[in-house]
């Protein structure tokens, strides 16, 4: 088979391809010179619609209408875009054999790429009840979300198993997005997840609680403390019961499993340095090996704000290295000079006419305040993180677009905290004043 060659490829298609394609035109790429390598077969989206509006009944988000880049408010980038640009969208290939030193990429069609300089983004793949050897976990009926393909099986079977039963296992982003949008569609749900609150990385108990007692209020029945540890199949292969550690059996139609992710850095192991689970960079997203760039969840970069190394999967940081990657990348090729990277963390969620934002670092003590009453007409709250006497992180339920700045702007500040109680009866004032 005939070898390609490009200047620059990407691999993988996700949101850091799309954001870097954008940032590549930019910056003046010529016709010819990129090519970004997909499994997927469609060109980059917005990742976040799948477990959001992808899957509402009504108001539904189907593509072309999330491709990259819309979900910062940019450009939609059409395939056609990355045709009038002459970039190369290389599409259901999957490479399976990365060799750094002879910058080499082979698909599994045995395809051979060439690139002068590649942009490592990957990201993530699920973690799977199968990787935890749980008896049936390959049944029919049984969801992970990851990419549009999952989102479209699971659509499909939200509309014939039309007023069924769906267990959601995991209590994080996945589990709290796809229960609410389970039950949009008239699914009984019930969630299961080990831990003693959701989403225990991230949210307080004081904060768990709320959206706990939400949820159970729209009729979603929740199960703490215990773990699936087998599924029940009829003739069809298809789920029919979840067999939990404490003894329980639960009837499901779905199961939808959200129990976390991994970087996708099996091709380049023992070819560049790594740290932290994933393949260590600068503040430029240059990795150990001339030449090759890691950008978004597969990236363990230098924090800045918190002078540490870390990992970070979300949409946000996705976007934004990937652009500061290739703005290395011309910089450096023209003789100038960029910035590090300075990220400030942010995560976000929406589900039902709920819509949270978090911002810096959720370590120290914490305050919440506001009205954290799940019946509450008004749904804002919020919690601050205290560490060494300065406010690192601040979460704000139900925040207005100026307020959502403002504790941005705290996280980014780190203003001193003299007491405790004030900043509780200070609130989100605190934050508007910085």
């Amino acid at each position: 088979m005939a070898e390609k060659a490009f200047k620059y490829v990407i691999i993988g298609g996700g949101v850091a391809a799309g954001y870097a394609a954008r940032e590549f035109a930019n910056q003046g790429v010529n016709p010819g010179e990129l090519a970004i390598i997909s499994k997927e077969a469609v060109a980059p989206y917005e990742r976040p619609a799948l477990s959001k509006a992808y899957l509402f009944p009504e108001g539904t988000a189907r593509l072309p209408g999330f491709h990259v880049c819309v979900g910062s408010g940019g450009e939609r980038l059409l395939p056609e875009w990355y045709a009038e640009k002459g970039i190369s969208l290389i599409l259901n290939t999957e490479v399976v054999k990365v060799d750094l030193a002879s910058k080499t990429l082979i698909s599994a069609a045995g395809e051979t790429f060439k690139y002068q300089i590649l942009i490592i983004a990957t990201g993530s793949t699920v973690v799977r009840l199968s990787d935890f050897g749980v008896q049936g976990a390959d049944a029919k009926n049984i969801f992970y979300l990851r990419e549009i393909d999952d989102a479209d099986k699971l659509v499909e079977v939200i509309k014939a198993k039309k007023n069924g039963k769906a267990l959601v296992v995991g209590g994080g982003y996945i589990g709290l997005e796809l229960s609410a949008a389970l039950k949009i569609n008239s699914i009984d749900v019930s969630m299961v997840y080990p831990e003693p609150w959701c989403m225990p990385r991230l949210f307080t108990s004081e904060l768990a609680g709320f959206y706990e007692g939400y949820y159970a209020n729209k009729g979603i029945k929740i199960i703490k403390g215990t773990v699936a540890t087998g599924f029940g199949t009829n003739e069809n292969g298809e789920v029919t019961d979840v067999k939990l550690k404490d003894g329980r059996v639960m009837e499901a139609d779905i199961v939808v499993v959200g129990v976390g992710g991994r970087p996708v850095t099996k091709l380049f192991k023992g070819q560049v340095e790594e740290e932290k689970g994933g393949i260590k960079t600068d503040g430029f997203f240059k990795t150990s090996v001339p030449d090759v760039y890691a950008v978004g969840d597969v990236a363990t970069f230098p924090m800045k704000l918190y002078n540490e190394m870390r990992r970070v999967e979300h949409v946000d940081h996705a976007r934004k290295s990937a652009e500061q990657a290739v703005k290395a990348i011309f910089s450096s090729e023209q003789g100038n000079s960029i910035d590090e990277y300075d990220y400030l963390p942010y995560f976000y969620s929406r589900a039902f006419d709920l819509s949270w934002q978090f911002y810096g670092d959720n370590v120290g003590e914490t305050v919440f305040f506001g009205d954290g009453s799940p019946t509450s007409p008004t749904h804002k709250f919020g919690s601050y993180w205290i560490k060494d006497g300065k406010v690192v992180g601040a979460f704000l339920e139900g925040g207005t677009p100026e307020e959502n700045k403002a504790i941005a702007k705290v996280a980014r500040v780190q203003p001193p905290a003299h007491s405790l109680d004030q900043l509780a009866t200070e609130g989100l004032t605190f934050a508007c004043k910085i």
